[in-house]
């Protein structure tokens, strides 16, 4: 006889709003396949389903007003939503997240994982308030994911957790200890990859070079292994510790078949001094170092950078000393992000705070900076020959695909060209920032050489 859950999987609808980093959409995408496996039905956020999933960041403060703001839209949306909040706000303030209007389930790091069960249990109970979470030290388990969707690339979740405690930062409270998978579990998860569309594989997590800590396995080890897998055409390294970002990594990936010369490497700060109150575990020399190491194995190789402006004690003198650093490095972009406060972290104690309108000043000069960086490495790589795969989307009779190296392609809309590896040569950088290029349509695409 069937179950009321049984009854319930082909009527209800569910949908997903993902905040925060690549791992996010990673979890979201597998768990909005196992409801789909059980018979829901994924519509857009914005149609306003039986049941709405918003996967929290908690990197900053606005990445917690953001899922406020998203609890109220969801509710205005659809007043009988039934409206379930997991991940890293989730887990760092669940009893916060209870009291906001609207919400029905708060899931930590590791019960998210099991929100089919809750709303199975929610459609036969009807119940509306319930906090289920678990103190960080107890989340031990890796849950393996991947994105699917966007047939063109697929995050592929391989590292979860984290063992740095920075001091600004709140991840390794929300995630729990650095942990992965064997190479073996984690290259079967990659030929489920292997069978789908996806030619292009983005490999995640918190801090994916610690991959394997604890056992004889590494990260270097997983790259060899992946670079073999036939039927993905592009691997790319998300962001890496520089400290993690080892020789033998940057030597492999630069006579690689299938790794992509793109690395996104943290730098935060351009000042050993706030490096050291950051409780980073590198200095600046040794950025220089991996950074110099790249460019001599791969000239064209795209690197990009994050930078936080305004930590505690970040004086004027200090901020230049990392705008000066910045300028000397042969780096391609900066992803920029003004310190915010976080609660339970050694630097919200400091007494030497920056203030707010400073942050935003010198978050808005890094970040025209950063485009002037962009330009200057896009054209550098003009007339040069490279690989893009086009993507999907049209914009007004535009389409869009990055090279090996993430230069951004805009050419005009082709649909046989979707989800397609092209040869290019870039001739000239437009002004929204993207390139202009020669596309040689008899020429094959070969795997990276």
């Amino acid at each position: 006889m069937p179950t009321f859950a049984n009854l319930m999987q082909h009527t209800s609808t569910i949908s997903f709003y993902t905040l925060g980093c690549k791992l996010n959409f990673s979890e979201t995408s597998g768990i909005a396949r196992l409801f789909e496996e059980n018979g829901y039905a994924k519509v857009d956020f914005k149609s306003g389903a039986d049941i709405v999933v918003i996967n929290t960041c908690s990197v900053t403060e606005q990445a917690d007003k953001k899922c406020r703001q998203i609890v109220k839209q969801a509710r205005n949306l659809s007043a009988n939503s039934f409206i379930a909040v997991i991940g890293c706000y989730a887990q760092l303030k669940p009893a916060e997240i209870a009291g906001i209007n609207g919400v029905n389930i708060v899931l930590g790091a590791q019960e998210k994982f099991n929100l089919l069960h809750h709303v199975q249990e929610w459609e036969k109970e009807a119940y509306f308030n319930k906090i289920v979470t678990s103190e960080i030290k107890y989340v031990k388990e890796f849950v393996p994911s991947f994105s699917l969707g966007d047939r063109t690339r697929s995050f592929l979740k391989v590292q979860d957790g984290c063992d740095y405690f920075c001091s600004f930062c709140t991840i390794p409270l929300a995630r729990g200890r650095s942990r992965s998978n064997t190479i073996a579990e984690t290259m079967k998860t990659a030929r489920e990859l292997e069978a789908t569309a996806v030619k292009e594989v983005v490999l995640t997590g918190v801090n994916i070079g610690d991959f394997g800590k604890g056992t004889d396995e590494s990260f270097f080890d997983l790259v060899q292994e992946l670079d073999n897998l036939e039927g993905i055409d592009r691997f790319r390294i998300s962001s890496i510790e520089p400290n993690l970002l080892s020789n033998e990594i940057i030597d492999f990936v630069g006579q690689s078949r299938r790794f992509a010369p793109h690395f996104h490497i943290p730098l935060q700060s351009g000042s050993n001094e706030i490096l050291e109150a950051m409780r980073r575990r590198y200095r600046k020399e040794l950025y220089v170092d991996r950074v110099e190491r790249i460019k001599a194995k791969m000239p064209n190789a795209c690197i990009g950078v994050d930078v936080i402006v305004g930590y505690p004690g970040e004086t004027e003198e200090l901020f230049n000393e990392t705008v000066e650093f910045l300028k000397s490095l042969d780096v391609s972009y900066l992803h920029v992000f003004s310190y915010s406060e976080r609660n339970n972290t050694v630097a919200v104690r400091r007494t030497d705070m920056v203030p707010v309108e400073v942050r935003r000043a010198r978050s808005k000069f890094l970040q025209q900076f950063s485009e002037k960086k962009k330009r200057f490495f896009y054209e550098s790589q003009l007339n040069k020959e490279f690989t893009v795969l086009f993507e999907e989307q049209e914009q007004s009779g535009e389409m869009y695909g990055f090279t090996e190296n993430y230069l951004k392609i805009k050419s005009a809309y082709n649909p046989e060209w979707i989800n397609q590896l092209k040869r290019v040569i870039p001739t000239h950088v437009n002004a929204d920032g993207t390139i202009r290029a020669e596309i040689l349509v008899d020429k094959l695409a070969p795997v990276m050489a």
